[in-house]
């Protein structure tokens, strides 16, 4: 392997400063691809017991083995949530797992996707076509740019807008800012959602005191889903929703049985119970108002 990153003895390990001390480590075979582009280091590799492996500066991003887990909850939360989902926005994701979920959806009829990173999308398309397979349907329309510029222009675009963003560190922290956020809930129609990735409580209950706190200033409903993901530090990552009208804590709509067929994380008790969250964090965002 050429790759310098946190290769050791045949494991990578995703160390990073924003959760010191704590490390995942995977055994890989066989780096597929390694490149820095214009945005960030971008690399793909072949482990030996959860398939392909995507990374970005170091930090994973999915693996084949457990990445169904995220993309079905970023994309069907919001989306079961919403009585009539028709105009959605993804920001983020140049996978292309979020918007293969999306795409399950029939009653959906337009698709922007927003990802400031080429190169991600192509690499995926090459390594991840079960993933990057989501661009592959003609309601998406695909917008190589900055997201929160992308956003700014928008204005009662959309009935649910999904930000499928990475930590806030290199291209993705302009995403954590308040200023985003306000520029989400202008794009979005009369009872639109919104959808953000919303950081691990166990390793930043700092980002997430910030990030619901932003939305609860914003948005008169709101709440925060937990879902298990085992190859991301911490073993877990939430979901920050807000909310102009429908309730998100349960499905606004029955899940058609040819949708549930096809998942194998989400199902309508998942996503109450996501929003059930252990005491602490539960008392961190109410200690500090959320």
């Amino acid at each position: 392997m050429t790759n310098s990153g946190n290769i050791h003895k045949g494991w990578f390990s995703e160390i990073c400063p924003m959760w010191e001390g704590i490390a995942v480590s995977l055994k890989v075979e066989k780096l597929l691809y390694s490149k820095k582009s214009r945005f960030q280091q971008i690399d793909l590799y072949q482990t030996r017991s959860h398939g392909r492996m995507l990374v970005l500066d170091g930090i994973i991003q999915l693996t084949e083995q457990d990445e169904f887990s995220y993309h079905e909850m970023m994309a069907h939360l919001p989306l079961l949530s919403h009585p009539n989902p028709e105009h959605v926005l993804v920001v983020g994701g140049g996978d292309g797992g979020v918007l293969r979920e999306i795409n399950r959806h029939d009653d959906v009829r337009f698709i922007d996707f927003c990802e400031i990173d080429q190169e991600v999308v192509n690499v995926s398309k090459q390594f991840l076509p079960s993933i990057a397979c989501g661009f592959n349907d003609p309601r998406v329309t695909v917008h190589i740019r900055d997201g929160a510029a992308f956003v700014r222009e928008c204005s009662g675009c959309y009935d649910v807008i999904i930000v499928d963003s990475s930590d806030p560190v290199g291209p993705g922290e302009i995403l954590f800012k308040s200023q985003f956020y306000r520029d989400l809930k202008h794009a979005l129609k009369p009872g639109g959602l919104i959808a953000t990735q919303g950081e691990n409580f166990f390793l930043h209950p700092d980002w997430v005191e910030k990030l619901m706190g932003v939305t609860r200033s914003l948005f008169p409903i709101y709440a925060y889903a937990n879902i298990i993901v085992p190859t991301y530090t911490g073993g877990h990552i939430g979901i920050c929703m807000g909310s102009l009208g429908p309730k998100l804590t349960a499905p606004a709509r029955p899940v058609p049985q040819m949708l549930q067929s096809q998942l194998k994380y989400y199902s309508p008790e998942v996503h109450r119970a996501a929003f059930v969250l252990p005491y602490f964090a539960e008392k961190i965002l109410k200690d500090k108002g959320v």
